[in-house]
Formats: C-alpha cells, sequence, structure tokens
C-alpha cells in the first residue's frame, strides 16, 4: 500500500527493466535502496549537520536576547580587561616603583590565556557550553577581584595570570554557544555583534581605565568586572538551556578526560611559558647571551619539537589536529592575527606611555586622545563588516587592512614632543582604519574553511594565536621600550641617574626630575616610545604578507571541505 507521504514521491523512477524474455524484470531498486542511496549522498556532500532532535531547541526571541547581551557583555569585559590597564600602567608603576614590571602586567595575562585557549575548544566539545563557558567565568571574575586588591607588583601578575585562564575559555566559548543557538543563516550577523562589541573593549579600555585611575583608582579597572559580571551571569544562567547531545552515549569522566589530550596540554604549556620567559627575561635580567635566557629558549624548543610528535602520533584526536594547522588558510589567519593583535596592543600599551609621559596628559586626557583610534577602528570595522557580506570576497579587506595599519604605524614612528594635534590625530586615524578593515577577517577566514565539527577547534586555534602573538610582541615591546629609554637617558640626559627615572614612573616622571634636565629626559622618553612603534609595524607588515594565504574564496558560496589528507596547504 502506498503512503501519501512516501520520502520518494513525485521523484522521476527509472523504467522497468525487461530481461531476455522480453518479461519485465524486477526494478533495480526498491524505496528503501533509494532512501539509503539519498540519505549516503547527503552525507558525503554535507560534511557534519546538526541532529534533528537539536533543531527545535535554537533559542527565539527574550531567551536569544537575553543570551546575546550576556555574551556580548562577557565578551566585552573580557578584551576590556587586556587593555584598561593601558592609561592605568603609569599610576600602578608609581605606586608599585616597577616601572621594568610593565609589560608583565599584559603578557601574564596574555600567557595564561594562550597556554589553556588550544584545550578550550576540547573541553567545548565534550562538556556542557553553559557550564563550561560559566566556570571559565566564575576563575575570570576570581582573577579579577585580586587584581583590584593587589598589595604588589608580584601580587598583580600572578592575579593578572588567574584572570587569563578564566579569560581562555570565553570568547571561543561564545562562537560555540552562539553555534548551537542560532540557526546557520543567522550566524554571522550574531557573531559579527560578538566580535564587535568584544573589540570595543579593547579599543575603550584606555579611555575607561583613564577616566578610573584619575577619579577613582587604578583598582576600579578591575573591580568594575564584578556587578556587570555579574549581571551577564545571571542572563546567561536563566535564558541558556543545559544541552546534552540526544542519543548519545553516556560518557564516563575519565572517557571525557582521555579526548582532550592533556599530555598535548601538558606539553604545549610549558613550550609557550618557557619562551614568552626567555623574552622577558632577555636584556633586562639577563643578557641575551646569558645561560638562563639560552636555556629556556632551548627547553622551548625542545618541548616544542615533543609536542608535535605527539600531536602527529593522536592524529584527529589531538589538543590541536595537525591536519588542521596545515591548511594553508587556517595558519595564515593564525599567524595573521598574531601580528594583527600584537600591533594593536603595543599601540594600546604604550600611546598612553607617549600622551602621559611625553605630553603631559593626564590618565583621562590621554584616554581622549585615543579616540581617533577608538573611533575609526568602529567605524571602518561595521563599514567592512557589511562589505564583505554583501560583496563575499574577504581577502582584499584583509590585504588592504595590512596595507593601512603599516603605514599608520610607520608614521606614527615620527611623533616627537612638539609633534602637532592635527597630526598625531590624522595618523591615528590611518592606523585604526587599517585595523577595523581587517578585524574580523581572520575567523571569517577559518570557520569558511573548516567543517562544522571543527569550528570550536579552529575558534579557539585563532584566538589562542591572538593571545600568544600579543604576549610575544608585548614582551618584546617591553625589552625594546626599556632598553631603548636607558639607552635615551645616557644620550640625552648623562647627568641624571637612569635608575631613578625608571623608579619614578612615567606619571611621576616630571616631579623626580630636576627642570635642567627634564628636556632630555622627555626625549628620551619619546625615543623610546619610537622605537616600540618600529615593532608594531613590522608586526603590521607581518599581518600584511600572512592575509595572502587567506585564499579567495567568498563567504556566499556553500565550500566543500575536503578530508584532511586532501587539504591544500
Amino acid at each position: 500500500m502506498e503512503k501519501t507521504d512516501d520520502p520518494t514521491a513525485g521523484a522521476t523512477m527509472p523504467p522497468p527493466s525487461r530481461d531476455e524474455d522480453g518479461e519485465k524484470a524486477t526494478p533495480p531498486s526498491s524505496t528503501p535502496d533509494i532512501m539509503a542511496a539519498a540519505m549516503e549522498q547527503s552525507v558525503e556532500t554535507m560534511d557534519s549537520i546538526v541532529p534533528a532532535e537539536e533543531e527545535h531547541e535554537y533559542l527565539t526571541g527574550s531567551k536569544l536576547l537575553a543570551t546575546m547581551s550576556s555574551l556580548t557583555l562577557v565578551g566585552f569585559l573580557m578584551m576590556l580587561d587586556v587593555s584598561v590597564v593601558a592609561t592605568a600602567i603609569p599610576r600602578i608603576t608609581t605606586d608599585f616603583h616597577s616601572l621594568d614590571d610593565v609589560g608583565w602586567y599584559g603578557t601574564s595575562y596574555m600567557l595564561a590565556t594562550s597556554a589553556l585557549q588550544p584545550l578550550t575548544g576540547k573541553i567545548y566539545s565534550n562538556f556542557s557550553p553553559k557550564w563550561v563557558f560559566l566556570s571559565f567565568f566564575a576563575v575570570f571574575e576570581l582573577g579579577s577581584v585580586l587584581c583590584g586588591s593587589a598589595t604588589s607588583s608580584n601580587m598583580l601578575i600572578v592575579s593578572r595570570s588567574i584572570a587569563g585562564l578564566g579569560a581562555s575559555g570565553l570568547l571561543n566559548g561564545g562562537y560555540s554557544i552562539i553555534h548551537a543557538s542560532v540557526p546557520l543563516p543567522r550566524q554571522p550577523l550574531h557573531l559579527g555583534i560578538l566580535t564587535g562589541v568584544s573589540q570595543l573593549g579593547i579599543l575603550s579600555g584606555p579611555l575607561i581605565g583613564g577616566a578610573l585611575t584619575q577619579y577613582a583608582t587604578w583598582r576600579w579597572c578591575f573591580y568594575i568586572n564584578l556587578p556587570c559580571g555579574g549581571v551577564a551571569a545571571i542572563l546567561l544562567f536563566a535564558s541558556l538551556p543545559h544541552r546534552n547531545i540526544k542519543g548519545a552515549r553516556k560518557q564516563t569522566i575519565l572517557d571525557t578526560l582521555s579526548k582532550l589530550d592533556l599530555i598535548g596540554f601538558s606539553l604545549f604549556a610549558p613550550a609557550a611559558i618557557q619562551f614568552i620567559f626567555a623574552l622577558e627575561f632577555g636584556g633586562i635580567k639577563y643578557s641575551w647571551n646569558s645561560a638562563t635566557v639560552i636555556g629556556l629558549f632551548c627547553g622551548s624548543f625542545g618541548t616544542l619539537l615533543v609536542f608535535l610528535a605527539w600531536e602527529y602520533h593522536m592524529g584527529d584526536q589531538a589538543m590541536i589536529p595537525l591536519s588542521i594547522i596545515g591548511r594553508r588558510a587556517v595558519w595564515s589567519s593564525s599567524l595573521n592575527y598574531a601580528c594583527f593583535m600584537g600591533s594593536m596592543l603595543i599601540s594600546s600599551y604604550y600611546l598612553p606611555i607617549y600622551f602621559q609621559a611625553v605630553r603631559n596628559a593626564t590618565p583621562t586626557l590621554s584616554g581622549v586622545n585615543l579616540l581617533p583610534s577608538i573611533i575609526s577602528i568602529m567605524l571602518f570595522g561595521i563599514v567592512s563588516g557589511g562589505l564583505v557580506g554583501r560583496i563575499g570576497y574577504y581577502l582584499p579587506f584583509a590585504v588592504a587592512s595590512g596595507v593601512l595599519t603599516t603605514i599608520g604605524s610607520g608614521l606614527v614612528t615620527t611623533f616627537t614632543p612638539t609633534t602637532a594635534v592635527g597630526v598625531w590625530i590624522g595618523y591615528q586615524i590611518l592606523m585604526g582604519a587599517g585595523r577595523g578593515i581587517g578585524i574580523q577577517i581572520p575567523i571569517i577566514a577559518v570557520q569558511n574553511n573548516s567543517s562544522k565539527k571543527e569550528i570550536s577547534i579552529v575558534n579557539a586555534l585563532v584566538v589562542c594565536s591572538q593571545n600568544l602573538g600579543s604576549a610575544v610582541f608585548l614582551s618584546l615591546a617591553e625589552v625594546i621600550f626599556s632598553n631603548g629609554l636607558r639607552h635615551g637617558l645616557a644620550t640625552f640626559a648623562p647627568e641624571f641617574n637612569p635608575d631613578a627615572v625608571i623608579a619614578a614612573g612615567a606619571t611621576a616622571v616630571r616631579s623626580a626630575v630636576p627642570a635642567a634636565s627634564l628636556p632630555g629626559v622627555i626625549l628620551a622618553y619619546s625615543k623610546a616610545f619610537d622605537r616600540v612603534m618600529y615593532l608594531a609595524t613590522g608586526a603590521a607588515g607581518g599581518a600584511f604578507l600572512f592575509a595572502f594565504g587567506m585564499r579567495w574564496m567568498s563567504i556566499k558560496k556553500v565550500q566543500t571541505v575536503k578530508p584532511a589528507s586532501e587539504q591544500e596547504v
């Protein structure tokens, strides 16, 4: 008996074949066979598909609004924590007499985030995204409390590391939650909102930090996360359902932990930490040819080799599958983002020092002086996002971003104590335009070159590259600035003790230096800033070069992801 809801109804059936005697033969395929063939073909053409049982669980209405509000607020706070200390650093160095630790305030945060970041992709794949996200956020809030109550520079550095551990799972977690909560056609819009608001945290950090530092205390740069974070956590807890994949086999804790590749993590983390320590110590606490620095570099390289061998052994179950890293679009996008964010954070950390130490601006005014960069990044980020969605091709925007950012950063290296206001505003606008154009491109590129089941892994990989690259470039920037300042003081103010200038901090330098020596000290600060911006220019140039590896592809076309062994590298 025929059924009207037969999936094959209306399909054109092949004419019945006849045997050698001209009699009607058995049809070559029965209805179940045709259905099986169709299902097999759909599985081959669609690399990964959301289970039908989960389709009705997409969030809508007030729950979706509450979830997006909480995710964007958390993303904003996390990225704000990256740069909010930028304008507060001069005051912190004055309170703790710790100018040599400037790089550590950002590096410790980024280092902790980068060390744990690759593992977060596996964690989100094996545990409930809701509870994983809230757990990471709780650690982040704990770190914020400890930062605000720090009584020494060392305590602040350790507390920043704790906050970084919590932050490692937030941005990737936001991407994963959106992927599970919003239908595929609407995901780009919501991802764009999350990315845009999160990056606004980096851009507005110096302004907010400057106002809090001047009118309250720098400690509120960290305490501000508590009330805002509490609201975000409550919204997310109430709106996001606990999700389990229906029909999935129940697994023990040991089974789940075995999928996290903890051995790979235990090898990756020390390799990254040793490398950053070598960069931090070299040229400041130890000479570059000292046994300590050389030993750290060798230890990092050796551990990295063991890590790569282990990941090769683990194959697709690795924390960072080499088959994914080997794709040209993935590794080039990751390196592009590492250079891109390194260049951005160098400017975010050291432009306030230029304005406060060289131009004698207050913390709040130095934040206001960064508005040309903030506004241009926001404006061009929105415009470029709309154009990519309309045109479809993202590669031209990545290349244009590299060109403008490199030129803008290079022009900033010409800043002097007497640079005209219109000049430093114009150069910041040019630099900000380049950053705004390219700020979302690497994420778009890797997601367009990956299957659905790989999204959480490539998201974690790109965010890890962003954080690790920032840590590396901030470490190098600290070395360059410290050595450049000492060299400048010896050249332009040889009569004054450089250790006294460094101990005074950027905000107190004018009160600690005699009037006769002040012009030379200010010029030394200016020259040290120029050297740091050379590094930012080089990082922007690296982003420009790596942009060419992202592949010429359109986000409007459905891409067929080949098996890992067939991927172009």
